[in-house]
């Protein structure tokens, strides 16, 4: 792979992902009242169907360990979520989805595949091309 094929794919993925999060962050704030980066972090949690550990949740929706504590902080706040301490382990720290927070995120869920669709289906727009 050249160069400019490799620079142009990146530029490529940082317009798709700059587009997504701006759309997230305005259907999801409108009409759920979330941020994606809230929204994922359901999303996780709804998905594995289990209580989570911070570090696995951290490794998952690709946030710093402060910032994924500030987001958890947000959906406790808004009874989303509930923080445990692991019973076997006193340094780790478990993230529960409360019945709320899977109401909120089945409600989100159409939302955030939609914007997702909307942007990901548009076939129009080329792969860079090689040189």
């Amino acid at each position: 792979m050249d160069d400019e094929f490799v620079v142009g794919t990146w530029h490529y993925v940082l317009a798709k992902h700059a587009k997504a999060m701006c759309s997230l962050e305005r259907e999801l704030g409108e009409k759920h009242g979330i941020g994606p980066s809230e929204f994922e972090v359901l999303d996780r949690i709804v998905q594995h169907d289990r209580k989570l550990r911070v570090q696995e949740l951290c490794d998952e929706v690709h946030l710093s360990q402060s910032a994924l504590s500030r987001v958890i902080a947000r959906l406790e706040k808004a009874e989303l979520v509930t923080r445990g301490v692991c019973s076997s382990d006193r340094r780790g720290v478990f993230v529960c989805i409360t019945d709320e927070g899977r109401a909120r995120h089945a409600a989100a869920l159409s939302t955030h595949r939609a914007v997702l669709h909307q942007i990901f289906d548009d076939a129009s727009v080329p792969a860079p091309e090689r040189v």
